[in-house]
C-alpha cells in the first residue's frame, strides 16, 4: 500500500470570529490533523459568498477558492450553527456551490466521507441542524461519519484558549475528525 497524505476541508463556523461552532471545528480539524491528515479551514468571512447562482459562470475568488478546496479533498467536516432550527444561510450558500462539481469525474461529494457538526442555543436546534447536515451530505452523494454531534450551547461552551466545558464534547468532535480520516485512507487504499 502506497502513503498518501489526506487532505481534509472543514467548512463552518459564523460571521462572528471565534464564534463556538468555529471553535468546534477547530477541535475538528485537529482530530483529523492527529490522524494525519492536511486541513484546511474555511469559516466566517472566507464563505461569505454571492448568493449561488448556476446559471452565472463567473466565480469570484473566494468562491472559487472554496470549490478548488473541495475538488480537492479527501474528507470534509461541516459545522454549522443552529438558525431558527436548521442550518445557517452562511454555510447552505457555500454548500451549494458545490453543483460546481457536477461534471468532475468525482461528482459532488462522491464517496467522501463529511464529520457533520451543529452548534445551537438549545436541543432543539442543534439536534435538527445536525440532521440537515446528514441530509445534505447524504445528497451530495457523500458518506456522514458514524458519529456526528450536536452541541447545546447553553450547557457546554469553548473557551477564547479552546477549552471546553465539557471535556466529553472535545472528545467526541476529535473523534469525527479521525473517522473522516480513516475513511478516507482506507478508500485511497482501495482506489490506489
Amino acid at each position: 500500500m502506497r502513503w498518501v497524505t489526506i487532505s481534509v476541508v472543514g467548512i463552518g463556523g459564523s460571521l462572528r470570529a471565534g464564534s463556538q461552532s468555529e471553535r468546534a471545528l477547530g477541535v475538528v480539524l485537529a482530530g483529523a490533523a492527529e490522524a494525519g491528515a492536511k486541513t484546511t479551514a474555511l469559516v466566517g468571512a472566507e464563505l461569505v459568498l454571492p448568493f449561488y447562482d448556476p446559471g452565472v459562470g463567473e466565480r469570484t475568488g473566494a468562491a472559487l477558492r472554496l470549490v478548488e478546496a473541495l475538488r480537492g479533498a479527501d474528507g470534509v467536516v461541516l459545522v454549522s450553527p443552529g438558525y431558527h432550527g436548521t442550518v445557517s444561510g452562511l454555510v447552505k450558500n457555500a454548500l451549494d456551490y458545490v453543483e460546481d462539481l457536477r461534471e468532475d469525474e468525482r461528482v459532488y461529494l462522491d464517496g467522501r466521507a463529511v464529520g457533520c457538526v451543529a452548534t445551537a442555543a438549545g436541543w432543539q436546534a442543534a439536534v435538527n441542524t445536525l440532521s440537515a447536515l446528514r441530509s445534505i451530505t447524504h445528497a451530495l452523494r457523500a458518506w456522514p461519519t458514524p458519529l456526528g454531534v450536536a452541541v447545546n450551547t447553553l450547557q457546554t461552551r469553548f473557551g477564547e484558549d479552546g477549552e471546553c466545558s465539557d471535556p466529553s464534547v472535545p472528545d467526541a468532535l476529535r473523534l469525527i475528525g479521525r473517522q473522516v480520516v480513516e475513511f478516507a485512507a482506507n478508500r485511497a487504499a482501495t482506489d490506489g
